[in-house]
Order: structure tokens, then C-alpha cells, then sequence
């Protein structure tokens, strides 16, 4: 394993792989450095050569912390005893090696507005005679449900949308001409509810962690959004990173979230710092353009599972929910092209000169991340990347 590798013992997180003419189909296996665990073949467990991540996350947590617990054994006892080491090299595949797939079946999907400085730079772009913030907003977690059809893993082309536009003289038709990216934190739920999660249980629902594009269609947000939420201007395609990093290795990565004024409702009370320190980095065409703090998003996961629950919804496994973009408050930290170019009136300038708006066709995004782990670790999330391969805007 290499030395102070973001995917050491500290981490460990979770993947779907497969391996090109090898019988063993599509399993879950971990991440160790430049390598990847064969779980299946490693614990003998069958559960882990399902093709999803999804049975194993449904056993709960008492079993999420048993399997970590046998792979730190495995990993750890392989670096002093030669058998043991044979038993995990005999397990481990090449990172370059594997094809790496959806880590988990989607349920459904929900995504919020949770970072402050997103929702008033939002609203101060569409509303810049109004106040940047709605009523609601520091009373609640605002969000909407998503299409988790169109969930697609790390590396998959996402085509132009279509829609109607506001014209001059009325909508127009065609492809978006204001595509954009989000970056988001994304979290998927292990053991699925009946009702209500108290924010206090969020750690016994939620499996891990993971990164999240939501891509967007400003133009087509615009127009369909009066009155109802983002419908076709989201729902054409979401990409998740590969790997899923579980909640025992983000201890460290724990912190309190902003002050809150005024206080949440007894249901959305803290309990416990949910916020995480997660340092994010969005690349255009391997150019850095943001470096977002996620520990400055104003709503935790565990107000939004809270709050998401707390009319009778039920959760179930696989069901996964976005943090909306994440943001700071300077104009590096802006986790979307909106915002980076202030909805087009100042567009942005790239490091190579090219000088950007909106997303161009043949653009690629990629969205990466880390955080703090043990032992003075940083915790690795792999990375959620997507190209634009559609034809010219119309």
C-alpha cells in the first residue's frame, strides 16, 4: 500500500467493480491505495458478490462496522504474517485493472438547497430586486424529488436536454443553451424507514458518503420553474462517483455547522456536529475552476433525513439524497458555472485563457474531494467526472 495514500485503512470505501475476462461477474469489493479488494473472495461472504452495494447496506450498521472491523484485520494482519498476506494479495486487483460500475441500485432520490451562500447568490441572480433568501429557507431544508432513472455513474456521456426556453415572443424549443454543473454531497441510505428519522438516528440509516453532479439546465430552470420546483431541467442526468465512503471514516471529519438564526423547530435540533469537513475540488477540462467548503452547507444530512421524513415518508435501501451545490463565500469556492459567472454577465476566465459562461458541447467536469481521517489521514472520495459530447446548440 502506498505510504499516505487517501485510500488507506483510514477510509476504506466501498465500490462495484467487475474485471474484463474474469468469470466472477460484478461484486463489491474496497479500495486500498491503487488497488481494489475482492470482498467476496477475500471474507468469503456472499453478500458482497451481489452487483450492488445494496444487500450488504441493508444488514445495518452493527454488520457496516463487523465488516470493517474483518477488513482493517485482513489488510493490517497481511502486512505481518505471510499467510494473511497471501490471503489479501490473492484478493486484490489492480485499480487500472477493474471496471469500476454504479456502487449502489438508486431508490429514490431526493435533492436539497442546503449551503447558504448558493441559495443568495441564486437568488440575488433571479431575484436581484428581491431578498436573495425565500421566508422558508432558515426554517427548513428545501428540496425536491428527482428522477433516479437517470442516476448514472462516473464517466458516463450526458447528452445536451431538450426543452422549452423563455423567448422574446413567447417559449421557445430546442437544446439548453445555459447547461451547467452542481457540486454536491451525496448520502445513501443503508436501512430503509417506516416514518419519521429523529436527527439523532441518522448514523442507523445512512450507510456513507459519496459526490454528486447534479447537472442543470438554467435556461430550461427558468422558464418551467413558475410555480412548481426543477422538473425537465434537472432530471435528464445525475452522476455519482464511484465509491462510497463509509460513515465510521468520517469521525474525524466532523464538525459543527454554521450558526443557525433563527433556531430549527424541536424536530431539526442538532444532535451531535453533523456537519463534515470536506475540502471540494471542480476541474473544467482538467483546469481547476472551485475549491468548495462543504462544511460551510447551513443544513446537515441529518436535518435533511430528518426533515424528510417527518411527514410519514418512507425510506428504503438505496434511496439517496444530494446536499444541493456547495458553495463559500468567495468566488473561487462557487460550486456551479452560475454562480462563477454570475449567470453570464461576468463570465469566467479559465487558467488556459478560455473563457467560459455556461458549459460548452465537449466539456468535461470533474468534481473530487477529501477530508480529514484518522490519525492525521485525508480521507479520499475518488472522483465524479462527466463529459458533454452533444451536438452544436441550435
Amino acid at each position: 500500500m502506498p505510504p499516505r495514500t487517501p485510500y488507506g485503512l483510514a477510509n476504506l470505501p466501498y465500490g462495484v467493480f467487475s474485471v474484463d475476462g474474469e468469470n466472477d461477474g460484478t461484486r463489491v469489493g474496497v479500495r486500498i491505495g491503487d488497488s481494489v479488494l475482492d470482498l467476496a473472495r477475500a471474507l468469503g461472504d456472499e453478500v458482497f458478490g451481489e452487483p450492488s452495494l445494496n444487500a450488504f447496506m441493508a444488514q445495518g450498521r452493527t454488520r457496516w462496522t463487523e465488516a470493517r472491523a474483518s477488513i482493517t484485520e485482513l489488510l493490517t494482519a497481511g502486512q505481518q504474517d505471510e499467510r494473511h498476506r497471501g490471503a489479501a494479495e490473492a484478493a486484490l486487483r489492480p485499480l487500472s485493472a477493474v471496471r469500476l460500475h454504479l456502487p449502489f441500485t438508486p431508490g429514490d432520490y431526493v435533492d436539497f438547497f442546503g449551503n447558504e451562500y448558493h441559495a443568495a447568490n441564486a437568488g440575488r441572480i433571479f431575484r436581484p430586486d428581491g431578498e436573495p433568501l425565500t421566508p422558508n429557507w432558515k426554517h427548513m431544508p428545501i428540496g425536491y424529488h428527482g428522477r433516479s432513472g437517470t442516476i448514472v455513474p462516473s464517466g458516463t456521456p450526458v447528452t445536451r436536454p431538450r426543452g422549452q426556453r423563455r423567448g422574446a415572443d413567447g417559449p421557445t424549443f430546442g437544446p439548453s443553451r445555459r447547461l451547467d454543473f452542481e457540486a454536491e454531497v451525496g448520502f445513501v441510505v443503508g436501512v430503509g424507514s417506516s416514518g419519521p428519522v429523529p436527527v439523532g438516528d441518522f448514523a442507523e440509516h445512512v450507510f456513507g458518503v459519496f459526490l454528486l453532479n447534479d447537472w442543470s439546465s438554467r435556461d430550461l430552470q427558468a422558464w418551467e420553474s413558475q410555480p412548481l420546483g426543477p422538473f425537465l431541467a434537472k432530471s435528464f442526468a445525475t452522476s455519482v462517483s464511484p465509491w462510497v465512503v463509509p460513515l465510521d471514516a468520517l469521525e474525524h471529519a466532523r464538525v459543527s455547522p454554521p450558526p443557525r438564526d433563527p433556531e430549527p423547530l424541536p424536530y431539526l435540533a442538532d444532535a451531535g456536529p453533523w456537519g463534515l469537513d470536506l475540502a471540494l475540488e471542480v476541474r473544467l477540462n482538467g483546469l481547476v475552476v472551485a475549491r468548495p467548503p462543504y462544511a460551510t452547507t447551513y443544513w446537515t444530512a441529518a436535518q435533511m433525513l430528518a426533515h424528510m421524513t417527518v411527514n410519514g415518508a418512507s425510506t428504503r435501501t438505496g434511496d439517496l439524497f444530494g446536499s444541493g451545490t456547495v458553495s463559500g463565500p468567495d468566488r473561487d469556492q462557487r460550486g456551479c458555472l452560475l454562480e462563477l459567472s454570475w449567470g453570464g454577465a461576468e463570465p469566467l476566465t479559465l487558467p488556459d485563457g478560455s473563457v467560459r459562461s455556461f458549459l460548452e458541447d465537449g466539456d468535461e467536469v470533474t468534481i473530487s474531494a477529501t477530508a480529514p481521517g484518522a490519525g492525521g489521514a485525508r480521507i479520499g472520495f475518488g472522483e465524479v467526472t462527466g463529459p458533454y459530447p452533444a451536438g452544436p446548440v441550435e
